[in-house]
């Protein structure tokens, strides 16, 4: 093994997502792969390797053996190309146990740098972080009274990349990957936004395209709240679960779905987006793809809002505050409180995510469903969901409040790119 030296992948380079994220069925279709070739071996046991030595910081060669089940020679020769290509280092002697102290290593998380972007209609948010995952700065910058074109956005994303990485002393070949998530239907094969209602001339966007000119590394474009699910299963509150929902209701409505430990995105790239669901005390026509769904007219803090102002009478809260002056936090809190008003319009909310969750349970079969977003992760609402699902028989589901609020997309964006780091730092040798 030591004669042929692993391939490693120059910082720097532009890398395509297609092959990472299809899944792995579909790649095999398209070419097999003769697995018993040496070439083959080796990058399948690199990988291994350098995966336990991520998952654990720093060990022995002879804990790299117990743990891959690997032989003693094999695991040194991969270490041996590890330390050639600096993906790992030594770090001397560890504590001796009776007998000869063991060589210590580590993976060198400071290499490189991973960058997670969620934009939403009102501001973009940023997540720095290293190849372990662990975070090195964030950014949040407003798009109020800005522009917010697919070219605006990324001009804004560029320049904060620039700043972040200068701040942190790392160069641009450093960023391995950026994983942006968008309030939209995404194909994540081609990295193309279908249509965002909220920002300006979002139709058919080849976001990923627009980014790999600033950011020459692997770039992922997602939908928000499927990042959402998806950092809510690396270290929120669906962490030992392989099935589940997370039901994000805020300014806009969505569901990300995670089916057997992975992202379901449909065949149209469409599973998860319940804002356009039929439901016959709400529905009035059939979904348009370029409009807001129905749901998100009724559910969302403006839905909530409107409501709040249609209902009958004048009223004031404890606070003083007016009722030109109420927010959708500010009805939410007056539930809470027992206001009969404010209890009204929470309860009908709820009948509908009570509807909704009761859909997809007898459709899906989750072991949980999350539910987030400044509306959907409020006590009062969660509450009065859980009762109006009391005395269930049939496909009843854990409903639980979602445990990483705002940085749940960020999260799942930074889980993304360290799933799919293997690939980057070892790509496929050429067979």
């Amino acid at each position: 093994m030591s004669n042929s030296p692993i391939v490693t992948a120059p910082l720097g380079r532009a890398y395509s997502n297609s092959e990472a994220l299809r899944p792995s069925k579909e790649r095999v279709k398209k070419k097999s792969i003769p697995i018993g070739r040496p070439s083959v071996l080796r990058h399948t046991n690199a990988q291994g390797i350098l995966k336990l030595l991520r998952e654990c910081g720093s060990c022995s060669r002879a804990d790299l053996v117990r743990a891959s089940g690997l032989s003693a020679p094999t695991v040194t020769n991969v270490v041996k190309d590890l330390l050639s290509e600096s993906l790992v280092e030594p770090l001397g002697e560890g504590e001796s146990s009776g007998g000869r102290p063991p060589d210590m290593i580590r993976f060198k998380a400071e290499r490189g740098c991973l960058l997670a972007v969620e934009v939403s209609a009102d501001r973009l948010s940023f997540l720095l972080t290293d190849l372990n995952g662990s975070e090195l700065d964030t950014r949040n910058v407003s798009l109020t009274k800005r522009k917010t074109t697919p070219e605006a956005i990324c001009g804004y994303i560029g320049d904060e990349l620039k700043g972040l990485l200068r701040k942190q002393n790392k160069t641009r070949d450093q960023l391995l990957a950026l994983v942006v998530g968008v309030p939209a239907i995404t194909n994540v094969e081609e990295g193309s936004v279908l249509s965002i209602s909220t920002l300006e001339g979002w139709r058919s966007v080849p976001l990923r395209a627009m980014l790999n000119k600033l950011a020459k590394c692997l770039v992922i474009v997602e939908n928000d709240t499927n990042l959402a699910a998806q950092g809510e299963q690396y270290c929120g509150a669906a962490r030992n679960e392989k099935d589940f929902i997370c039901i994000n209701i805020g300014t806009n409505v969505g569901a990300g779905i995670f089916l057997r430990g992975r992202i379901h995105h449909g065949s149209q790239w469409s599973a998860g987006e319940i804002a356009y669901l039929r439901l016959p005390s709400v529905s009035r026509r059939q979904p348009t793809i370029h409009e807001f769904g129905e749901l998100e007219t009724v559910l969302t803090t403006s839905g909530i809002l409107k409501r709040w102002h249609e209902e009958a009478g004048k009223a004031t809260w404890s606070a003083g505050q007016t009722e030109s002056e109420m927010d959708a936090s500010g009805v939410l809190k007056l539930a809470e409180a027992g206001d009969p008003r404010a209890e009204r319009i929470v309860r009908y909310l709820a009948e509908i995510v009570a509807d909704i969750v009761v859909n997809l349970s007898l459709i899906l079969n989750p072991g949980l469903i999350l539910l987030g977003g400044e509306v959907g992760s409020h006590p009062v609402l969660i509450s009065f969901v859980r009762k109006q699902l009391e005395g269930g028989e049939f496909a009843v589901t854990k409903v639980a409040s979602s445990a990483l609020g705002d940085r749940a997309v960020l999260q799942g964006a930074i889980s993304l790119a360290l799933d799919a780091l293997p690939s980057v730092l070892l790509p496929q040798p050429p067979i």
